[in-house]
């Protein structure tokens, strides 16, 4: 076991892990997951936002099988290994509002920091401002960090509270897996004609067109989702700490296997001929270049208050992270707070969200600062 530990947190592991989860994000676009979207934390929590009615955008709603199968990979690696320790900490409030902006700053840009690599993977040059934003937010983020900014440290809780995550990405999986409906049976035969012709009422919504449409088969899903959560644990895969970790200590190791990530998406596309450069009619994306900019670093921003991109808030609610568990839900309430005030992409309502957003998350900077001890 201690072998084993030690090649995940080596350089090659966490390069060879970066690897498969690029490779794995390639090839779900392959079976079926939309375009330059193989697998992206904010839109897929976006889509299940959906499917549970929380917005009325009828495109993106499906109950995405991935997330939940990346909480319960990482629960299941932080058993094996003995990681699984229930905590929490402080100021919940303000995790579940970060949360909320985080996924306002990615949905302006169409996309979290593992689809920033995938698009870039996939030819979408829109992807480069975004990586830059992402890299100036995380950049102010670490100036706070310095300055002294702190939500409070964590503390053991209960197993019951660690396990609440788990068991609700359970239920979800389960969902996802039956997509039940709750439609009466038609009492006659002309009942029944007219119910064909209706909308079936039903528990989850799902897309009929558009990105929500679009998945690869649910048990791939569920696979993929279990492999990316369980090694992604193992290593501390992080886009954001890759980057935060470089500007505020020279350190490339998290940052290493994030780019191999992007290679191997990157050469199993052009292994398939999905490789189509430009800026112009990229799927799922927009030319606003400043919103693209700016989405993205809201997003950084966010994410390195918080402690970790939004994959990683995901495996670290497996492990019993209490924090991490309201970041997440802050994210869920954030997609369907993007959809439904029309906040999301290049509309008009972005460019106000994207202001309001800087400033709310800056001001949590500034504030959360912790007075620091005067050297002498």
């Amino acid at each position: 076991m201690k072998r084993v530990s030690g090649f995940f947190a080596s350089r090659a592991g966490i390069i060879i892990v970066g690897l498969v989860l690029g490779g794995l994000a390639a090839t779900l676009q392959r079976l079926g997951n939309p375009p330059n979207m193989g697998i992206c934390v904010a839109c897929f929590t976006r889509d299940i936002a959906g499917a549970l009615g929380l917005h009325r955008t009828a495109a993106v709603q499906y109950l995405r099988p991935e997330i939940p199968a990346l909480c319960l990979g990482a629960f299941v690696a932080a058993l094996a290994f003995r990681e699984f320790r229930p905590r929490t900490g402080s100021a919940p409030i303000v995790r579940f509002v970060l949360g909320v902006f985080a996924m306002l700053g990615a949905l302006i840009f169409l996309g979290c920091p593992w689809r920033a690599l995938l698009r870039l993977a996939g030819g979408d040059w829109n992807a480069v401002l975004g990586l830059i934003g992402l890299a100036v937010g995380i950049g102010v983020g670490v100036q706070f960090l310095k300055a002294g900014f702190s939500l409070g440290r964590t503390y053991p809780t209960r197993t019951l509270a660690g396990l609440a995550m788990p068991a609700v990405m359970v239920a979800l999986l389960v969902l996802a897996i039956y997509y039940p409906s709750f439609a009466p049976k038609p009492a006659t035969e002309a009942a029944g004609q007219a119910a064909a012709s209706a909308p079936a009422p039903a528990a989850l919504f799902l897309s009929k067109e558009g990105p929500g449409s679009k998945h690869a088969p649910v048990l791939y899903s569920i696979g993929a989702g279990l492999a990316i959560g369980f090694l992604a644990q193992r290593t501390r895969f992080c886009t954001v700490g890759g980057i935060r970790d470089v500007i505020l200590m020279r350190d490339f190791h998290l940052l290493s296997g994030v780019v191999a990530f992007a290679a191997a998406a990157l050469a199993m596309n052009l292994i398939w001929g999905k490789f189509h450069p430009g800026f112009a009619n990229q799927p799922i994306a927009h030319t606003t270049h400043w919103l693209n900019f700016a989405g993205m670093a809201l997003a950084g921003l966010a994410f390195t208050l918080a402690g970790g991109c939004p994959g990683r808030q995901v495996f670290l609610s497996g492990e019993g992270d209490g924090d991490a568990a309201v970041f997440v839900l802050g994210m869920l309430a954030g997609a369907a707070v993007a959809h439904n005030f029309l906040t999301v992409g290049n509309t008009v309502n972005a460019a106000y969200a994207v202001v309001i957003g800087l400033v709310v998350v800056a001001a949590i900077g500034m504030l959360g600062r912790e007075k620091l001890p005067v050297a002498r």
